[in-house]
């Protein structure tokens, strides 16, 4: 059953993050940094996802002095296929180009993107790259989880800056809520999770940000 809800995460947020590109207000802090990377460099901004993804394992790893988690290796790869396939579907038929639209595709991106991560983080198959990176920083510099959310968002954000990243008011909009939506939908993905497989859950197990 967690690889159902692994599957299905993967598809709901690359499909996210591709609406939340295709509505030009911003993207999320490592999303715009992809798009910048893209726009600086060519390839595809899935292939970014990989290469992002794969180096920020690399460091995790160094940091804790531990082998890496290739299973987030994998998630990088089905994410980056996910988000180029998804551009390639939408981009004919959706491309907004008035302030109501892309409103309107910038809060579809966000609710696909949080649904996506809620049913994601209850395969517990793969770990996230960045979510590793900010759980380091508050076991070695003793940071609050928040606090070392918002560094990351903001050197994130400096370096998209630099690359000509996907920087606007989606990328405020999309730090200060996807979390959020994420925290509200968990308990109900979790009681998916129970119906759907109860044998397999243990009641301690749900997940909180």
């Amino acid at each position: 059953m967690g690889v159902h809800f692994y599957t299905a995460g993967i598809i709901f947020l690359s499909l996210g993050i591709a609406l939340c590109i295709q509505s030009l207000l911003g993207t999320s802090p490592f999303d715009a940094l992809l798009v910048g990377l893209f726009r600086t460099f060519g390839l595809t901004i899935g292939t970014w996802e990989v290469v992002v993804g794969t180096s920020m394992i690399i460091g995790n790893a160094i940091a804790e002095k531990k082998l890496p988690e290739w299973m987030g290796f994998v998630t990088s790869i089905f994410t980056g296929v996910g988000i180029d396939s998804w551009l390639f579907l939408i981009r004919p038929i959706i491309s907004p180009t008035t302030w109501p639209s892309q409103t309107v595709c910038l809060i579809a991106g966000i609710v696909f993107t949080a649904v996506g991560t809620s049913l994601y983080l209850q395969s517990r198959i793969a770990p996230n790259p960045m979510d590793r990176s900010m759980m380091i920083l508050v076991e070695r510099l003793h940071w609050s989880i928040s606090k070392a959310r918002i560094v990351i968002n903001i050197l994130l954000v400096v370096v998209a800056f630099l690359f000509g990243g996907a920087i606007g008011i989606g990328t405020l909009v999309n730090a200060l809520c996807t979390g959020a939506i994420i925290g509200v939908l968990l308990p109900y993905t979790y009681t998916l999770r129970v119906r759907l497989s109860p044998k397999n859950v243990n009641d301690g197990e749900e997940i909180s940000l």
